[in-house]
């Protein structure tokens, strides 16, 4: 969910929600389309992350005091810039004042977060209600209340579903997200069929200017023109330029075939087994880096590391005697075999990594000398400015409204322009320089300046400069080393255990800023990777302390925040101003490390434990620790079941019974805050309306539960159907001899897709109403025909509430909806009527086909085709239309 929440709230490719409210709308349209996409059938699981274990709040930590600083320098860019564009009389728009949106609210523990799972319990609860393709579907939401990240609890629930008994193994998950991290943790359930839905990434997305609004440029290159008219009445000035945004199944059955393909390897002293093989490679990966670990230092993803990694290890496992992993847990001999192998060839990794790079910047000078040579000496401007081909009709392109004053001017502009010689020298604009030049400027030159260096990698010595620039001691100190190899050796067993078993230790962490060696990796198979046992999380209040810098302290309770601000507070120095960056070999600083000082965990329970008691009860209640709520709708079979559990008042927690559920295990409780049927769910933001027909329930659910030292077996389940091979020999090679490679659309392998031919669109562009389509915020809107109007259209002053409707028909009678395309209209053929060509036809057809309320539902709002009743047999459609009386005009529904 995070994954949404993001890009909803601070979106960078279009203007930002005004205000809280259209942020809950923009996510909400958001899980529409993505529901549109996937479809699910049996469960829908909403994880947003909660309070994360120590060893990731550190890259949390990092991540919003970056946040924070760069927030707080490009306002100050920002009103640098306005003051100069305005003193030389350039035109900006109004400045807005609104309050900066802090993306760290999205963090456990803020009233945000809080907020947005109000939210998303009243949009399930209105899907549930309202949308036919909801109708019998699970859903649990596990918000930021439940401790975990959002992807690990969902992999915790798929672990211990696998374990039971009734849990089906042909069970097709797709996971949602853009982190890498998700195809690790997919590889690592064994499930035969997952699949990941990620937002495919486009670069060099236009961003509009922080300024003026306008694309094409940044702040610091906004000169303060006036903007441009688009279209001829300027009808087009709040349209966006940028598509929306498009999706990418990555199937990772077809990704298993390439890597049983990699890692085959013949004449094993052992049995080879490709799921054993797949977790050693998932282990492996960790090694070029992850959210708890620095990567090594031989070890770039960008050079083909995980190519190295592979090759060393089918060149050494015939002498390991076996894998590296097994169900999560690391065999440290086997382990130090490959290390050391990779320690080997460290140094030429280094040299090569110096002349690839010295390489590319002698080929990128050549190529600013080449361009800069090869560049005209006269460019014409104006009318005559050449444009790409393609381009001519650009919203930048300009047409002369009057040729012949536009010829004139330029005649006169060559005329005034004073004569140069052929000798004469130009400056960088194109202009005659004085006599005898000038100096080159820094800009101009052809060498850009390189970050400084100390440590040299690829010089004698680089272990030693290593150690001492970056740890601060001697590369003799041998006692140091060791305690930095034993620490990332316990983070790699960390890791490990936690994709494959969850979280060993919520307390345990990485305690240094950067790696060691591969060639350290010296006599490890005698380390300890044990794991403090019966470890809790953090308290989301507390996680906070431990992540926000002090410029977000304004989400904390005022005696928490002056901790992080008073100059006589204990924990001051967890809050640096100001901290360095080490680029550590790289050109951004994004790319580089920040030093800040790691949270004692000691020192600042210590410093909390004097101000616990001025928290209000609303904070306490924000600073506890929550859990899965489970909805399902009335049409569901567990709907009855927790109906009475309701009813009876049961205290104790209760088994799910896996056959009203798809299999699903675990236990009920009773929820304080329950949305139950017949009840008002009142809407929590204010342009949407109360749900006044709730049918929907809701109810505490929880994970089936193992004892502490349980393993989860990491293989394939036995009756598991392995899909069908999709890989062809051609796949395997290097080129694809000319033909056109083709992605498989939805999950249907064999589906036919329909395509229009030219002809076709033209008709569409002339029938379809241009302009209409998506919502501002939504980079996921449901196409046009799937949801008709706005759902979120407010409640007008006057209008009353749509009465409950046709309360004496039966559950499959309100899901039929209005008669189809080929049987509404029917023809006479004794009335004279005008014949209908080809042309009209068609034309007749899709304006018929593209009819805004032309397939609304009696049960919702949702614009469905009619569904398979629960008898599976095919619904049928009435000839005649509706026999019920229609309800009045007004109320949320748009009604035929």
């Amino acid at each position: 969910m995070n994954g949404i929440i993001h890009p909803c709230t601070h979106p960078e490719d279009k203007p930002a929600p005004k205000n809280e409210d259209e942020m809950m709308v923009a996510i909400f349209e958001y899980i529409d389309r993505l529901f549109n996409i996937v479809r699910p059938r049996r469960l829908l699981y909403m994880a947003i992350d909660g309070v994360a274990p120590r060893a990731k709040m550190n890259q949390q930590r990092s991540r919003r005091f970056r946040a924070s600083k760069e927030g707080m320098e490009a306002a100050v860019e920002k009103q640098r810039v306005r003051e100069e564009i305005l003193a030389k009389g350039g035109f900006l728009p109004p400045e807005e004042i609104k309050e900066r949106f802090d993306s760290n609210c999205i963090t456990p523990g803020t009233e945000f977060m809080d907020n947005l799972a109000k939210c998303l319990r009243y949009y399930i609860a209105d899907r549930l209600n309202n949308d036919p393709g909801w109708k019998n579907l699970t859903v649990i939401l596990s918000d930021a209340s439940a401790p975990g990240e959002g992807e690990h609890k969902i992999m915790d629930y798929i672990r211990r579903q696998r374990a039971q008994p009734n849990h089906d193994p042909n069970t097709h998950h797709c996971l949602c997200g853009a982190d890498a991290d998700l195809i690790m943790l997919g590889l690592a359930t064994h499930e035969p069929n997952f699949t990941i839905i990620r937002e495919e990434f486009k670069p060099n997305k236009p961003k509009p200017c922080g300024l003026c609004n306008q694309f094409g440029h940044e702040v610091k290159d906004c000169e303060g023109l006036p903007r441009e008219k688009k279209g001829k009445h300027d009808e087009l000035a709040d349209s966006l330029p940028c598509a929306e945004g498009e999706f990418i199944f990555l199937r990772l059955n077809v990704l298993r075939e390439y890597l049983e393909r990699e890692l085959t390897m013949a004449s094993l002293p052992f049995t080879f087994d490709v799921e054993r093989s797949i977790d050693d490679w998932v282990f492996m990966c960790f090694f070029v880096g992850n959210d708890f670990l620095p990567h090594l230092p031989s070890l770039e993803i960008r050079e083909g590391a995980i190519d190295r990694l592979v090759n060393i290890y089918k060149n050494v496992v015939h002498k390991t005697g076996g894998y590296l992993t097994e169900s999560g847990y690391v065999n440290l001999q086997r382990v130090q075999m490959i290390m050391l192998a990779v320690g080997e060839v460290e140094d030429s990794i280094f040299k090569k990594r110096k002349d690839d790079e010295d390489s590319f910047r002698r080929r990128q000078k050549e190529k600013r000398k080449r361009m800069k040579r090869d560049q005209p000496a006269f460019t014409p401007g104006g009318i005559l400015t050449p444009h790409a081909l393609g381009s001519r009709n650009s919203p930048g392109s300009q047409v002369a409204s009057n040729p012949r004053q536009a010829a004139y001017e330029m005649r006169m502009q060559n005329n005034s322009s004073p004569s140069v010689s052929p000798n004469t020298s130009f400056t960088s604009d194109g202009s005659p320089s004085p006599l005898g030049g000038i100096k080159r400027k820094a800009e101009d030159s052809d060498s850009e300046p390189e970050p400084e260096d100390n440590v040299r990698l690829w010089e004698a010595g680089w272990k030693q400069r290593y150690y001492k620039n970056k740890f601060d001691v001697d590369a003799a100190d041998e006692k140091f080393r060791r305690k930095v190899v034993q620490s990332y050796v316990e983070g790699l067993c960390w890791v490990l255990r936690y994709y494959y078993q969850g979280c060993a230790s919520w307390k345990w962490y990485y305690p240094f800023h950067y790696a060691p060696f591969a060639s350290d990796f010296e006599g490890i198979a005698d380390m300890p990777s044990d794991f403090e046992k019966g470890t809790k999380p953090f308290k989301p209040l507390e996680q906070l302390m431990g992540v926000f810098p002090a410029a977000s302290g304004n989400f904390l309770p005022p005696s928490w925040r002056k901790l992080m601000s008073d100059p006589d507070s204990s924990i001051i120095d967890f809050y640096p101003e100001d901290f360095a960056i080490d680029l550590n070999g790289k050109k951004y600083a994004w790319q580089g490390v920040a030093l800040l000082p790691f949270v004692d965990e000691r020192r600042l329970r210590a410093a909390l434990e004097e101000v616990y008691p001025d928290l209000t009860p609303e904070e306490t209640r924000r600073n506890s620790l929550g859990g899965d709520v489970l909805f399902v709708g009335k049409h569901h079979l567990l709907h009855d079941f927790i109906l009475q559990l309701y009813q009876t008042g049961s205290t104790e927690p209760m088994d799910v019974p896996p056959e009203l559920c798809h299999g699903i295990q675990g236990k009920f409780s009773l929820d304080e805050e329950a949305i139950l049927p017949d009840q008002i769910v009142c809407s929590p933001v204010p342009m949407l309306r109360d749900l006044t027909q709730n049918a929907a329930i809701s109810i505490n659910f929880k994970d089936p539960q193992f004892a502490e030292d349980y393993i989860f077996k990491a293989v394939m389940l036995p009756g598991a159907r392995k899909p069908a091979p999709v890989l062809k020999p051609s796949d395997w090679e290097k080129s694809s001899n000319g033909r056109q490679w083709k992605p498989q659309l939805g999950f249907n392998r064999d589906r036919r897709p329909v395509h229009l031919d030219q002809a076709a669109f033209r008709t569409l562009g002339h029938v379809m109403p241009r302009g209409s389509g998506t919502g501002v915020y939504s980079n996921a809107a449901p196409p046009p025909m799937t949801y008709q109007g706005n759902l979120y259209r407010p409640l007008l002053r006057g209008q009353a509430q749509i009465p409950k409707l046709m309360s004496n028909m039966r559950p499959q009678d309100s899901w039929r909806g209005p008669p189809p395309l080929f049987q509404q209209q029917r023809f006479d053929r004794g009335v004279v009527a005008e014949p209908l060509l080809p042309w009209n036809r068609m034309l007749q057809t899709q304006n018929a086909a593209f009819q805004p309320n032309q397939y609304q539902m009696l049960a919702g709002p949702g614009g469905y085709p009619p569904r398979r009743d629960d008898r599976g047999g095919r619904q049928g459609y009435p000839r005649e239309g509706r026999k019920y009386p229609l309800p009045p005009p007004s109320g949320r529904y748009s009604w035929n």
